[in-house]
């Protein structure tokens, strides 16, 4: 049995066979000649002579190869109180349909297609379809705002966009075509054609000359073969949210794509084909993307679609049901996921009513798992918890447990190791390696591995000045945080949130990580705000477990007493106040730097991915009990 590190220092001693050998696990029309292409000035390519097809890869193969009945999507949706499943060989003939559509409108290959769909398997449907003809999707979350649609229209320049009628939230119905039909409306660019499919819940009017019914569309058409291209050929477009305002689309390349996400179902999820896996995520992230559309099927899993909440769809013990009824052999949800569960099932009681049996292990990514939050879900779930840690643009993770080569002592608070491709490391501010225990910027030594951004859509001097620029050699990941002796991985905090207090340069992620372990805390955050004396201070937010009712300066206190216990009087920690709730992306990523802005009384664009703006009224309000803004 190869050990983890043995298998690290193989890609290390010979990347280019190591990678070589994980592509032949893909289906290539024209295998590449090499694995890395350096391109100079520290851009890179992967496999970019081969001749390869995305869709193939994830449908049509598995059919090819015997796997047409089984499962490829299971469709869950506790909010229309309904479940479908599709098979392997039923995918392929509805997205060869599609894409047969979209080619007799005209779009081909490199032309762009926005998709702007809720949790339904057409979305996935009208990713594939892209892939099948070698257009370029670019997925823009369901329900965003008709501005920041707007912006990303005008970025990617689409030639359609696949919209749904509708999305569904817990109580209420997201109109999403009125907000397509602002977001054209307000863009310089015009898509020629809009798909729209149509929702029982609510039947949007379509625009004559412009927009065409998802059915009527597809009807008597010749369905499409899958189209070749090369390995460097953008697979899709991904918008991350830029400190500018202006969106950065991340680039995809294919072949890079298909050969790490393939890699990663069994080396770090651990499932095999035919096993099912299920990311409760949205197809509008990057997790979505990655896992659970395209590495699931790639690798001849199962995926689970899932239109619904972790609390409130009906209860907290909506995730338990899907993956007892299901039989999932592993999960991967964001710790934001996990901390709603735990605040409305705070003893785990709806856990025992579903048999988890095929349950092999949780996967925890999206902002950094504390310790207590991973130690109650061990505790309730009785099943090994992983944090793992990567970014929208890497695709894949960065560091992770490798249960699928050994599964490693895990350390709370720890992704555990970096994953082969990935040579992490911890540098100071002028680009020196620190030393083990240290606390400084993590960054990647150039090349990154297969599957990660090779650049940005049409803005290639801004993808090096947000990623290249500051440490020459390595790619910038905006995280701080440490390496240990034994070579684990610590996420602090992004770059920005490692504060200084009277020189001391502390980690908020640290203070959190404390506060979370307070009995009566289900969620906090903490945030630096300015201060004439010190620099900066640290302020604490803390949301209370249901059912907490002791008085708030109390729980303050102890919160206060504990932070300077555990880190010390250097940590200047004095401020807390309660809150019900904090503002967070859609994601689940809460929002500090904007928390930051209103301590500071600074102007401050309302973010476009926020869940709820009205929870920043709220945050203002707790700040003002402990007199924030200054002045």
């Amino acid at each position: 049995m190869t050990t983890y590190a043995e298998t690290y220092q193989s890609w290390k001693t010979d990347p280019e066979t190591f990678w070589m050998q994980a592509a032949e696990a893909i289906d290539w029309d024209e295998k590449p000649s090499q694995a890395l292409f350096d391109r100079g000035g520290d851009l890179y390519e992967w496999f970019a002579d081969g001749k390869v097809n995305t869709c193939w890869n994830a449908v049509d193969r598995h059919v090819e190869n015997g796997r047409g009945a089984q499962v490829a999507i299971i469709h869950d949706s506790p909010i229309t109180g309904t479940t479908r499943k599709i098979t392997f060989a039923e995918l392929r003939n509805r997205v060869a349909t599609l894409a047969g559509a979209l080619r007799a409108r005209g779009v081909e290959k490199g032309d762009r297609v926005i998709i702007y769909m809720p949790m339904v398997p057409e979305a996935l449907e009208a990713m594939l379809a892209c892939g099948r003809i070698g257009a370029i999707h670019s997925v823009v979350f369901g329900g965003f705002a008709a501005h920041e649609l707007a912006v990303r229209i005008d970025d990617a320049q689409p030639k359609a966009i696949i919209a749904a009628s509708c999305g569904l939230e817990p109580g209420r119905v997201v109109h999403y075509k009125p907000l397509l039909d602002g977001a054209i409306e307000q863009a310089a660019h015009k898509p020629d054609f809009c798909v729209i499919f149509q929702r029982e819940q609510e039947v949007a009017k379509l625009e004559e000359g412009r927009d065409v019914d998802w059915h009527a569309f597809q009807y008597g058409v010749e369905p499409a073969d899958c189209l070749p291209v090369e390995g460097n050929h953008p697979s899709y477009i991904l918008y991350t949210s830029g400190t500018t305002g202006q969106p950065k689309g991340v680039v995809r390349h294919t072949g890079g794509h298909l050969v790490a996400l393939n890699w990663s179902m069994k080396n770090i999820y651990n499932v095999d084909p035919g096993d099912t896996f299920w990311a409760a995520s949205d197809v509008g992230w990057v997790v979505g993307h990655s896992y659970i559309c395209y590495a699931p099927l790639i690798h001849g899993n199962t995926t689970i679609v899932f239109e619904g909440k972790p609390v409130g769809t009906p209860d907290a013990g909506t995730f338990w049901r899907v993956i007892s009824e299901h039989n999932v052999r592993s999960f991967f949800t964001a710790p934001t996921a996990f901390r709603a569960v735990k605040r409305d099932d705070p003893k785990g009681e709806f856990v025992g009513k579903y048999d988890l049996s095929a349950l092999r292990a949780v996967y925890l990514a999206g902002e950094r798992a504390d310790p207590d939050t991973i130690n109650w879900a061990a505790n309730v779930l009785g099943k090994p918890i992983y944090d793992h840690w990567w970014q929208t643009e890497t695709g894949w993770t960065i560091a992770g447990m490798p249960a699928g080569i050994e599964a490693l002592p895990v350390k709370l608070g720890s992704p555990t190791v970096p994953m082969p491709g990935y040579d992490v490391q911890i540098l100071d501010e002028a680009g020196h390696p620190m030393k083990p225990g240290e606390l400084g910027a993590i960054a990647v030594r150039l090349p990154l591995p297969p599957g990660t951004l090779p650049t940005l859509w049409n803005a290639e001097d801004r993808f090096r000045k947000s990623y290249l620029d500051h440490f020459p050699g390595y790619y910038e990941t905006g995280d701080a945080g440490m390496i240990d002796e034994d070579g684990y991985l610590y996420i602090m905090a992004r770059t920005d949130d490692v504060i200084n207090v009277a020189g001391h340069r502390l980690s908020t992620g640290a203070m959190e990580e404390v506060l979370a372990n307070h009995p009566d805390v289900a969620e906090c955050a903490v945030i630096g705000i300015s201060d004439e004396l010190k620099g900066q201070l640290p302020v604490g937010f803390v949301c209370l477990t249901t059912g907490v009712n002791r008085p708030h300066d109390e729980i303050v206190k102890e919160c206060v007493a504990m932070v300077r216990d555990q880190i010390g009087p250097v940590a200047a920690f004095k401020l807390a106040c309660v809150v019900d709730r904090l503002p967070k992306t859609r994601s689940g990523k809460i929002l500090r730097a904007t928390m930051v802005k209103i301590a500071d009384g600074e102007e401050f664009r309302m973010p476009a991915t926020i869940d709820d703006p009205a929870i920043l009224d709220e945050i203002a309000a707790a700040l003002k009990t402990i007199g924030y803004p200054r002045g």
